[in-house]
């Protein structure tokens, strides 16, 4: 078997981000990623990568560079169309197509388009007509339009497809968990002193400026997948910095609409865990014919579009309803290379929440304990630099462990920019990329005693840059405490580490079931949710019919406030509790 787990094991590229200041702010970003499958290999384009992630199993990526197509604007789109591959990306003033037979060339042909796009989405149906979606804005809808196949140029006019509902899809609501981030009294004086001062702007501007002010979600990143006879045209809201990023999806028989609001929505939503995030992705069938969702995972703290990718099983039930798996969706998942169960339980389970720890040194405020605390927004720093620097989790215990993640973080890093390098890309997002070959190097030692420690893998010689490793064993190994040392990192920077999550079999009992469940609904958008119990932590899943509880928010507490609801839809909810040893599932309940 293989195993992958969130945020996916790839080279994320450094990012020299231009800050209001005038500074530079440095850190990793992917995000926006499309996946296709062509020549029997998988290939993810994200943006600001330089290049593209290749595959032959789902699990382990290499990266390959292009320099033939525009890497500096957002959102690539890829669609195989017959023995081509057609790019496209963001681009405000022209748009521009592109497409290959080899990607490994780099030689990709130009075609000019007939109109500038944001977030674009190229589609071919089954009887060859060319489709082209596209749109990212707080005030405007996702346009549609018919395009020729062999010019790409537009046939028809562009129909409006998907408009701002954030008063009756609460998951549309921007803001960290739907919370918006200014008060009613802040946005109402924020609009007086903007149309003070706002007199030159024209008048598209003016309502994009006051929607902004006014926290509208980015109604944007769509994406087309066709099922049996229905399009199914998804599409990301509200905001990438939050962890309600999420894909929801409208369905119709045609694929220019009139669309409607699938039942289940937002089909992609993951606000809980170690990373939360699952916007503004992609969907596609792989060759044993499983349904996979790739999308845009959130960090944010260094940069606002501090980003990651994370992948899960997706598919569609006996009616028809597209659905995404994500209860544990940064947990270790297996890949069979034949057909998969899209709602398999993981294997096993998370052995390192709250664990001590300790290492060879910590700034005062990014202790060792932050490494275990399932925060990706939190980590241990060590005080120096220099190598050899270690981090070490106590499992209290000794377990069977099968499956480590390794998550070195970003802190502040202060950089400048090479000689002869310039900001480029967008004029409003000016950054540089860096795409020379970065080195996390690192050892892994495991011991039963803390006296006497060997190898668990030995990376001190790596000629890659995995800042979310993952080390598997799926027989097992018997140890209790696991030391991770810091061999060298990119630009010599100090070790941080966000999470060194361990995971394995416990040989205790299962948690008892969560009881005294209390739920308030607070408005048509909201519900807030509490319990007793006395497990690791909670799986709150949720549906708009018992059979069908598609979202979920796994937290560490006895209490979550659910926002992304759907005015006048039935809730049905369970919740279920998990520790070292299992997962219990509780009873499903009606919520409202």
């Amino acid at each position: 078997m293989k195993y992958y787990c969130n945020p996916l094991n790839i080279p994320y590229k450094y990012q020299f981000n231009k800050s209001s200041d005038g500074g530079l702010t440095v850190s990793r970003e992917s995000a926006d990623p499309s996946m296709i499958m062509f020549n029997g290999r998988y290939f993810i384009f994200p943006s600001m990568t330089c290049g593209f992630l290749y595959s032959d199993d789902l699990v382990s990526w290499q990266f390959h560079p292009l320099t033939s197509i525009p890497v500096y604007e957002y959102a690539p789109d890829v669609r195989v169309f017959g023995e081509y591959v057609y790019f496209c990306a963001s681009n405000h003033e022209q748009g521009r197509f592109f497409r290959t037979t080899d990607p490994f060339e780099d030689n990709f042909e130009e075609i000019e388009a007939a109109f500038p796009f944001w977030d674009p989405n190229l589609f071919l149906d089954d009887d060859g007509r060319v489709y082209f979606y596209w749109g990212s804005s707080t005030s405007a809808p996702i346009y549609g339009i018919e395009l020729d196949p062999k010019t790409m140029q537009p046939l028809g006019k562009r129909e409006e497809l998907i408009f701002c509902r954030d008063s009756e899809l609460g998951y549309e609501r921007s803001g960290e968990n739907h919370i918006p981030e200014r008060t009613p009294e802040e946005i109402e004086q924020a609009l007086i002193h903007f149309h003070k001062n706002s007199g030159s702007l024209s008048g598209e501007t003016k309502a994009a400026a006051e929607a902004f002010i006014r926290c509208k979600p980015y109604i944007e990143g769509a994406w087309m997948t066709k099922h049996k006879d229905t399009y199914y045209l998804q599409y990301a809201v509200p905001s990438s910095r939050n962890n309600i990023y999420a894909d929801g999806v409208y369905i119709s028989k045609n694929p220019l609409g009139p669309f409607e609001l699938a039942k289940n929505n937002p089909f992609s939503y993951k606000p809980g865990g170690f990373i939360p995030g699952a916007g503004h992705g992609s969907t596609m069938q792989d060759k044993h014919g499983n349904g996979w969702h790739v999308a845009t995972n959130r960090i944010s703290i260094n940069h606002n579009f501090e980003r990651r990718l994370g992948l899960w099983p997706v598919g569609w039930d006996a009616d028809g309803e597209m659905f995404c798996n994500q209860r544990f969706g940064d947990w270790p998942t297996r890949v069979d290379q034949q057909s998969n169960d899209p709602w398999a339980d993981p294997e096993w389970m998370l052995l390192s929440y709250k664990k001590p720890a300790k290492a060879s040194s910590n700034d005062d405020h990014k202790t060792p304990d932050l490494a275990t605390d399932e925060n990706v927004q939190t980590w241990w720093r060590a005080k120096t630099n220099n190598s050899g620097e270690w981090l070490e989790v106590d499992l209290g215990k000794e377990y069977q462990v099968n499956a480590i993640q390794i998550n070195f973080a970003d802190d502040e890093l202060s950089l400048s920019l090479p000689e002869n390098v310039s900001l480029t890309g967008d004029s409003q997002l000016p950054r540089w990329i860096d795409d020379k070959q970065q080195v996390t190097r690192w050892q892994l030692e495991g011991s039963i005693d803390g006296v006497k420690y060997w190898m668990i893998e030995d990376k001190s010689e790596a000629e890659t840059d995995l800042p979310h490793d993952l080390i598997v064993r799926e027989a097992g190994i018997q140890t209790r405490y696991i030391r991770l040392t810091a061999i060298e990192l990119p630009y010599k920077q100090t070790a941080c580490v966000s999470g060194l999550r361990v995971f394995g079999i416990g040989e205790g009992n299962k948690p008892e079931a969560a009881t005294e469940i209390q739920i308030m609904e607070r408005s048509r958008l909201d519900i807030d949710v509490s319990w007793k119990g006395k497990a690791t932590g909670y799986v709150v899943l949720w549906g708009h019919q018992p059979d069908k509880l598609y979202h979920s928010y796994q937290v560490f507490t006895d209490h979550v406030s659910i926002g992304g609801l759907v005015a006048g839809q039935k809730t049905y909810l369970r919740i279920d509790s998990f520790n070292e040893n299992g997962i219990t599932k509780g009873e499903i309940i009606e919520a409202r």
